[in-house]
This record gives C-alpha cells, sequence and structure tokens, in this order.
C-alpha cells in the first residue's frame, strides 16, 4: 500500500479542517462568509441553515476521486470520469501535487449531500483560477496591506483593568516577535485612530507579500480576513502561532466578556471551530501554493 505525505504540519492541519467540520459543520456554516455579521442565537443559526440549505448543498454525484497531471505539470481533480470545472467553467487545476491530494481529500470525505461551505480549499482555488474580481498582485497587496491600519491586536481599551492587563499580556509578546522578525516598528494605540505606522514598516511588509506568488496571496488575505489582524496571520503563516493561539487572540476582547458573563449555550463553541477550520483552511493553503512544496511517498507493508 502507498501512503502519500503532504509533509506532518499539512496533514495535522487537514485533519484538524475535517475534524472542526464534522464536529460543527452542520450548524456553523453561516459563519464561513466573511462579510456576513455574526449572530448570537442558536435558534438564528439553525434558521440562515434552513433558509439557504436549497442553494448550498447537492446530492453527491461521484463514488471515486482522483487527480491526474495534465498540461503544463498541473493537476486535475477527477469526479469518476468527470474532470473537476470552476464555478466559471475552467478546468480545475492547481499548481502542486500536494494541493490537490488536499483538495481531493475535500471531495473524498462528501458523504451522500456535497456540503461545499465546508470546502474551504476548493473555494479557494476557485478564486485563485476564476479571479472573478479580476485583481491584480499589486491590488491584492496593498488590499492586505489596509488591515495593518486598523490591525486588532493594534487597538488597546483603557479598561476595564482585567482586560487591559490581557491583552497587554497576551497581545504584546507577539508584537514582539513581528517587531523583532522583521526588523519593523508598529506599536499599538487606545486611540481610536490607531497607531501610526511608519512607512518603512509598510514597504517592508511589501516586499516581503511580494515574494509570494498569485494563489498563496490569495490564502494569505483570506487569513488576514479571518483574524482582522496582518500581524496574527504572519505569526500564522510563519508558524510562530498554531490556528488555536491565533483565533483565541484575534478575539481576546469577547473570550473576556464570555468568561466574566457567559455565553450562549453551544453558540460560542460553533463560532470558535468554524473560525478555526477556515483559518487552518487558508494557511494551508498558502503553504502548498508554494513553488517548494513536494510531496513525499512511504511505501508500507499491509
Amino acid at each position: 500500500m502507498t501512503l502519500t505525505l503532504i509533509g506532518i504540519h499539512s496533514v495535522k492541519m487537514l485533519r484538524n479542517i475535517c475534524r472542526y467540520q464534522r464536529q460543527f459543520g452542520q450548524i456553523i456554516w453561516p459563519f464561513y462568509f466573511p462579510q456576513e455579521k455574526r449572530v448570537r442565537s442558536l435558534s438564528t443559526h439553525l434558521q440562515k441553515a434552513r433558509n439557504a440549505s436549497a442553494t448550498t448543498v447537492r446530492r453527491k454525484f461521484y463514488e471515486n476521486v482522483s487527480i491526474s497531471q495534465g498540461e503544463g505539470g498541473l493537476f486535475e481533480i477527477n469526479l469518476d470520469k468527470r474532470k473537476l470545472k470552476t464555478p466559471g467553467g475552467k478546468l480545475f487545476t492547481v499548481p502542486n501535487e500536494a494541493l490537490a491530494i488536499a483538495v481531493a481529500t475535500e471531495w473524498d470525505i462528501q458523504k451522500d449531500t456535497l456540503m461545499f461551505y465546508t470546502m474551504h480549499l476548493t473555494t479557494l482555488c476557485n478564486t485563485a483560477l476564476d479571479n472573478p474580481t479580476q485583481r491584480t498582485k499589486e491590488q491584492m497587496i496593498s488590499a492586505a496591506l489596509k488591515f495593518l491600519e486598523t490591525d486588532t491586536i493594534c487597538f488597546r481599551v483603557e479598561e476595564p483593568p482585567g482586560l487591559v492587563e490581557l491583552q497587554r499580556n497576551e497581545w504584546d509578546p507577539v508584537m514582539n516577535w513581528i517587531e523583532q522578525r522583521y526588523n519593523v516598528v508598529i506599536g499599538s494605540s487606545s486611540s481610536i485612530m490607531g497607531p501610526q505606522i511608519p512607512e518603512e514598516t509598510k514597504n517592508t511588509f511589501k516586499q516581503h507579500l511580494n515574494s509570494y506568488n498569485l494563489w498563496s496571496l490569495t490564502g494569505f488575505e483570506y487569513v488576514i480576513t479571518q483574524l482582522k489582524s496582518l500581524v496574527l496571520s504572519f505569526g500564522l503563516i510563519d508558524r510562530h502561532l498554531s490556528v488555536e493561539q491565533a483565533v483565541v487572540l484575534s478575539r481576546l476582547e469577547e473570550e473576556y466578556q464570555i468568561q466574566r458573563w457567559g455565553n450562549v449555550e453551544w453558540t460560542h463553541d460553533y463560532d470558535m471551530h468554524e473560525l478555526q477550520a477556515r483559518t487552518a483552511a487558508g494557511v494551508m493553503f498558502v503553504h502548498l501554493s508554494t513553488e517548494s512544496t513536494a510531496v513525499k511517498r512511504k511505501i508500507l507493508q499491509d
């Protein structure tokens, strides 16, 4: 039997994505849409799921999933004898085998009903291939850098004292890390205007982001959108933070309020685990979209 390995880090992340979706996907899928306002009522979650289920699910129409290498060395996804295509009608192709395996896994774990809202890697590939807004690499980098001006961990509160201390203890180490790692100055502020980010800092991050290809930038921007933080996203991509750590840090004020006042039963877990699944998928997409990604095979005896 041949076992395909995508790398320990990526395999663990893919398993976590699948686990989160199996446990919570039936209820928390509305959080898939980044622009949708998050609600705090379980009944509202359920009602949204019922209302939209007709357009977001489809009965499974295939039995076997496989990958093949096509023209130009690109990899394709096969559903039985059909080749997968994008919503825009393009042939679904990915730049390397590792990413193809990860996407094929998303299709392979689907049951009788296809739950597209759990297939984050497929969605990111569709976005990179179709580029529906026709954005250039420069425009994507500019959009990512705008998050630095409103970065979650740059805005600090002045009260209550417990939250002030929590932000200092949890966010300052991450801020210190990124400033030392990239030799930049970012800072933080309790003013509604936020900190004044030096142009040198922006230029440094711009140069770094420019080193990524268009596919990787698609995933990077997706992670930033989930966490509302460029700093936390860099921490994740550089493997300084785990997905769980980054998500908690991005929701620090909410976590503080929950610890103090409690939360609606189940809702917090749904929100948390879905955000973890989306963030993990984005980080994995960045890593698997790099040209250096390779697939290793190990032969095991049955």
